[in-house]
């Protein structure tokens, strides 16, 4: 069995709370940013608020920091510092590799992926999390999960950094990572569940059997590039189509937009937020930024939104995380 409202102490059994986060690559530092101003202004962690975290690609990298206790100032901090370690320069040479190979290697989000986690599992999170990415072998979703369900039984040996590395894998922009041991190809979840929100109900009501009317969503975005597109994509072909960031940002778009509208009606509008502020056209891209403008804009709206957080989501207070497996789960016997 999963954890049911049985299991919750109190006023907790009417209440379980989910926290989305977007991919958006380096705009992640939008997102780590953010939280970490809420984390300030709360003076206790975000996902003390949770029951469920869930993320893809940067969202998903974010979420498992967040899992493994990596405060979100330090998350924001390494994205800034070690951008040019992800996404090395200079980019118009890149741009010419991407038309035949992936523009980046991976070496150097490896590496740092590594540094951050070092030897620590899946299994060794603090709250739930699940991860999306996507199956390239079998053609089909994959979603890297942690044991707190009894059903959950391989995932918490994988290494938090190669979670990472499979649901950032981005096509045209990384190689697929292929998964050690069992070698399945992996990308990014972004090519389905870019922002992941109704994975979180999805799972809310699967796996932790929870009513529908019981479930709060936190969504975040890494920012909405205001622009229209022009009319001559109405009629265009492949080029007009291709050429950045016409297909990504419509296809992110779209998919974002789809699954928050689709949580809104599963469980109410009042029970679904979602804080993807609009930012001027080409603030940034998925592998280039100016970390000075997000970092004012992740200000700007953390102080706005939390006394938001703080009268939606703060006054709850998850039950304790017992996992089934991996180190933690003699928890399950106390």
């Amino acid at each position: 069995m999963g954890i049911h409202n049985g299991d919750l102490p109190g006023n907790q059994r009417d209440r379980f709370q989910v926290l989305s986060i977007d991919g958006g690559g380096i705009l992640g530092i939008f997102t780590a940013a953010l939280l970490a101003g809420l984390e300030s202004d709360l003076g206790r962690p975000v996902i003390s608020h949770f029951d469920l975290v869930v993320g893809t690609s940067t969202g998903g990298i974010i979420a498992a920091g967040l899992g493994a206790g990596v405060p979100a100032r330090e998350i924001a901090e390494l994205y800034i510092s070690e951008m040019a370690t992800i996404f090395p320069g200079p980019r118009r040479l890149r741009s010419l590799r991407q038309l035949v190979r992936p523009k980046y290697r991976p070496d150097g989000l490896a590496v740092l992926l590594r540094r951050v986690f070092g030897d620590r599992l899946l299994g060794e999170s603090q709250v739930p999390l699940v991860i999306p990415s996507f199956d390239l072998g079998e053609n089909k979703v994959y979603l890297f999960k942690t044991p707190h369900h009894e059903r959950l039984r391989r995932d918490w040996k994988v290494p938090f950094w190669q979670v990472g590395m499979a649901t950032s894998a981005a096509p045209t922009f990384f190689p697929a990572f292929c998964l050690p041991g069992d070698q399945v190809r992996l990308i990014d979840g972004g090519v389905w569940a870019n922002n992941p929100a109704m994975i979180g109900v999805a799972e809310a009501v699967s796996m932790f059997g929870q009513p529908l009317e019981n479930i709060r969503v936190l969504s975040l975005g890494t920012t909405a590039d205001p622009r229209a597109r022009k009319r001559k994509l109405d009629n265009g072909g492949l080029l007009h189509w291709m050429r950045s960031p016409n297909v990504v940002d419509v296809l992110m778009t779209g998919q974002s937009a789809g699954a928050f509208t689709q949580v809104q009606h599963l469980i109410g509008r009042a029970n679904a937020h979602r804080l993807d502020p609009s930012a001027p056209a080409g603030l940034a891209r998925l592998d280039a930024a100016d970390a000075r403008d997000l970092l004012a804009k992740a200000a700007y709206h953390s102080r706005f939104f939390c006394p938001t957080f703080d009268s939606v989501f703060a006054d709850h207070v998850p039950a304790a995380y017992k996992p089934w497996y991996g180190p933690g789960a003699e928890s399950r016997q106390t």
